[in-house]
């Protein structure tokens, strides 16, 4: 690795030193979350043209750390500043959520490139007016779960292997049978393999067709992502995450739909 690696990076969060510099936690594609302190970012003639903000995108240049201590930011140059998204409060909660849980999910200096790209991509989405959110941040969850390996199959009860139906996540099974999500165990339960107690909910109708639309996403096969759905998605994946971690982000409570309608991704 160079002694100053140049690479595309993403602000993850950041906050004041001082009076002139910004601690920045970057998710950078190669290098993993850097913890880098900012030397005087909040000067506008800074090697970053002026104090660093959260969900800029661009090229950082830095100094890696010595043992645990913070690495040191030479430039950062961001090449966009998600304005669009900014400026629709739905979007901008989706998209500080997504920055919050990517930053509690990834370990400092672990490189992980397709998260990279799948924040960069959402952010992208995000972008675009007329971006389903919650079928956007389901996509994300989903898939930022499964590269961490926090998520397993999710195609019927991982105890007694019993399947949705005929097949794994079919949307006539929704009616079918009731199954249960347990955090703990690490997937699905069926009525009769259920927990009797302590970790466990109800997975809703519409969270399991929501699950079958990215399943076969995954199979790289035609699926439609409702809002309604996408949002009971994100309740079952954020209970999951918040159970995995021992906390609850704190932008959950913002990423609520109030109106949801259909949509597709």
């Amino acid at each position: 690795m160079s002694d100053r690696p140049r690479e595309r990076a993403i602000c993850l969060y950041v906050t004041d030193f001082s009076e002139t510099s910004q601690v920045a936690h970057f998710l950078a594609r190669a290098s993993g979350v850097v913890h880098a302190l900012a030397k005087g970012s909040k000067r506008p003639k800074s090697a970053t043209g002026g104090p660093l903000d959260l969900l800029e995108e661009g090229e950082m240049v830095f100094i890696p750390s010595r043992r645990e201590g913070m690495a040191t930011l030479v430039e950062f140059a961001p090449a966009t500043y998600h304005v669009p998204l900014r400026k629709r409060a739905g979007a901008l909660n989706a998209a500080l959520y997504m920055a919050e849980i990517t930053h509690m999910l990834l370990a400092e200096s672990d490189p992980h490139p397709p998260a990279f790209d799948l924040l960069s991509a959402a952010l992208a989405r995000l972008d675009k007016s007329d971006a389903p959110i919650q079928a956007v941040l389901a996509y994300f969850q989903w898939r930022l779960l499964r590269q961490v390996g926090l998520l397993g199959e999710m195609d019927g009860c991982i105890a007694c292997g019993k399947a949705l139906s005929g097949e794994p996540l079919s949307r006539e099974a929704v009616s079918r049978e009731r199954f249960f999500f347990s955090s703990r165990e690490g997937g699905f339960l069926c009525s009769t393999c259920r927990p009797e107690g302590g970790d466990r909910q109800v997975v809703p109708p519409a969270a399991l067709a929501g699950i079958a639309a990215l399943a076969a996403m995954d199979r790289r096969q035609p699926a439609s992502l409702a809002e309604p759905a996408a949002a009971a998605v994100n309740d079952l994946l954020a209970y999951h995450l918040s159970y995995q971690l021992g906390k609850t982000p704190r932008m959950l409570r913002h990423i609520r739909p109030a109106r949801p309608g259909p949509s597709s991704i």
